[in-house]
Formats: structure tokens, C-alpha cells, sequence
């Protein structure tokens, strides 16, 4: 029977944020400004790190693949949510549905780990720095992206899988601006006692644990800066931990806020205003907090942009040969 009644269903019904015809226009204008804001600024952080070899190193390289999901995760919500509102429709189809959910968890949980590694990676380089290039090879750090990416998407899996075999019966309706697995879990009519299982284990293995092991990495590093005897090494390890520290207490807090309002006010609408905060806000804001207080990055697009506007074929061969930079360096120092 259960399976007679998955065959039917065919699409859901997005409420988005307002039912309100006349904010449609308003909401469209923000979330499209949002949209390509963050577009261009996770771009503009790949592009820099990738156009300048002073940046291929462990840290650079997570906030590459950071910036890379944040675009991904994005790109996973707001354009069905535009094409809606430009459309005047709130269906999406019952296929639409799990694929959006199934790539929703999949990069909050890239989100998770990324910020795990780079945590990691400030551990090694404020308490192990002598030992940093060895621990924090390439191979390790491409291990751990790989892993994380696998991680995700089994879990993710398992979590749009049990979601497949739910059945629903008339109230389709989801009170979100995008397919939410609890959402969805929610409007089931079968038993959900697995799907609530599996979720609740996902969100431990994938929120929590990331969380912990981020907590026990700041742990370790307060030590040892709190160790530190020269005040300018105290304030140039915390330095390089501003950043990292913003966009996780960024991603944490406002995931948290999310749900600790929704359970407070039981109100749909809300949850699903306080969900932009992680899921459009976040990847927006974390471009500028890498690069308005960074220097290295901030030099390297400048570097690149110059280049792009004075290049010509001497430059753009040096650029393409590295040991011709050498090569010429060293014959300015005969």
C-alpha cells in the first residue's frame, strides 16, 4: 500500500518565505542580488588562489574547496526558488525534490568537514610548526577532501533512500523555500521512526562530530598560544585564526539560532526565514571574510588583474613556464 501511494506523488508544494504577492518582486531582487554576489565573490577566492603559486598551500587549498561548495550549496536552493517566483508557481516535482535534498545534505555536510580540516591545519601550523610541511603534505590534505566528499554522499544517500520510501497523502505542502529532509519527513503518512533514525545519527555524524573535533582544535591551540612568550607571536598565531574562526562561529551559530527558534515559536514561516541565514547568508558573507583581512589574497588579485591588463607574450610565457622565472631570477643575481 505504502508503495501504491509513492507512486502518486508527484511533486510538492514550496511556500517559499511570504505568501504576500506584493513582496514577491522584493524577495526575487535580494535573493538574486545574494545569488550572484556570492558567485562572483567564492569565484574571485578560487580564481586568486589558483593564479598564484605563493597560495598552493594546505590552507589556501581547503579554502578553495571551501568556496567551491559554498557555490554548489547555493546553486542547490535559489534557482528553483527563483524560476518559482518568476513563474508565480510554488510546485516542485516529487523527483526534483529528493535530488535537492540529497545535494542540500551533501554540501552542508562538505560544509562541516572543510571547516573541520582547516582547523585542523591551524593546529598543526601554531602547535607543530617545524613539523608542518611534513604532516600537512599534499596527498594527506587530497586524502581528506576525497574522504569528506565520500563521507557526504553516502550519507546523503542513505538519508534521500529513506526518504524514497515514505508515502504521502494529501498535505504536500512544505513550509520552506526548499525540500528540508525534517520538512519533508514531517508530511509523511507511513511510519518514520527509520527516516528519524537515520537523520538524527547524519546530523550527529556530520554536524557534531566536525563540531567536536573543531572545539578540541581550538582547544590545543589556545594552549600552546597561551604558551607563547612573545606577545607579536601570540597575536600572529591568533591572526591567522580570525578568519577560520569567523565563518565557523558564522556557520554554527546561525544553524543553531535556526533551530533553537523554531522549536521556541512552532512557526513555520520563521524557520524559514532564519534558514536563509545558513544557507544564503553564510556562503555569501565568507569571501569577504577571507579576503577583506587577508593581504595574501588580496595581493594575489590585485597581482592577477594587473597581469590581465598589461600582459603580453613575454609574461604570459613566464607564466606558463616557472622555471623561466627561475631562471631569470637567477641571472639577475649574476
Amino acid at each position: 500500500m505504502e508503495l501504491e501511494n509513492v507512486t502518486w506523488i508527484t511533486e510538492f508544494l514550496l511556500l517559499g518565505l511570504s505568501e504576500e504577492p506584493e513582496l514577491q518582486s522584493f524577495i526575487f531582487g535580494i535573493f538574486l542580488s545574494m545569488y550572484l554576489i556570492t558567485m562572483f565573490g567564492n569565484l574571485l577566492i578560487i580564481l586568486a588562489i589558483s593564479s598564484d603559486p605563493h597560495l598552493y598551500t594546505p590552507m589556501y587549498f581547503f579554502l578553495s574547496n571551501l568556496s567551491m561548495v559554498d557555490i554548489c550549496f547555493i546553486s542547490t536552493t535559489i534557482p528553483k526558488m527563483l524560476v518559482n517566483i518568476q513563474s508565480q508557481s510554488k510546485v516542485i516535482t516529487y523527483e526534483g525534490c529528493i535530488t535537492q535534498m540529497y545535494f542540500y545534505i551533501l554540501f552542508v555536510g562538505l560544509d562541516n568537514l572543510i571547516l573541520t580540516m582547516m582547523a585542523y591545519d591551524r593546529f598543526v601550523a601554531i602547535c607543530h610548526p617545524l613539523h608542518y610541511t611534513v604532516i600537512m603534505n599534499p596527498q594527506l590534505c587530497e586524502l581528506l577532501v576525497l574522504l569528506s566528499w565520500i563521507m557526504s554522499a553516502l550519507i546523503s544517500l542513505l538519508q534521500s533512500l529513506t526518504a524514497l520510501r515514505l508515502s504521502f497523502c494529501i498535505d504536500l505542502e512544505i513550509s520552506q523555500f526548499f525540500c528540508e529532509l525534517n520538512q519533508v519527513i514531517q508530511l509523511a503518512c507511513s511510519n518514520t521512526f527509520l527516516s528519524n533514525m537515520v537523520m538524527y545519527f547524519s546530523a550527529l555524524l556530520l554536524g557534531g562530530g566536525p563540531f567536536a573535533g573543531i572545539l578540541y582544535s581550538y582547544s590545543k591551540i589556545v594552549s600552546c598560544i597561551r604558551g607563547m612568550s612573545s606577545a607579536q607571536g601570540k597575536y600572529k598565531a591568533f591572526s591567522t585564526c580570525a578568519s577560520h574562526l569567523s565563518v565557523v562561529s558564522l556557520f554554527y551559530f546561525t544553524v543553531l539560532g535556526v533551530y533553537l527558534s523554531s522549536a521556541a515559536t512552532h512557526s513555520s514561516q520563521s524557520s524559514a526565514i532564519a534558514s536563509v541565514l545558513y544557507t544564503v547568508v553564510t556562503p555569501m558573507l565568507n569571501p569577504f571574510i577571507y579576503s577583506l583581512r587577508n593581504k595574501d589574497i588580496k595581493g594575489a588579485l590585485k597581482s592577477f588583474f594587473v597581469k590581465e591588463t598589461t600582459k603580453g607574450p613575454i609574461v604570459l610565457g613566464l607564466k606558463k613556464c616557472p622555471w623561466l622565472r627561475k631562471s631569470k631570477a637567477q641571472s639577475q643575481l649574476l
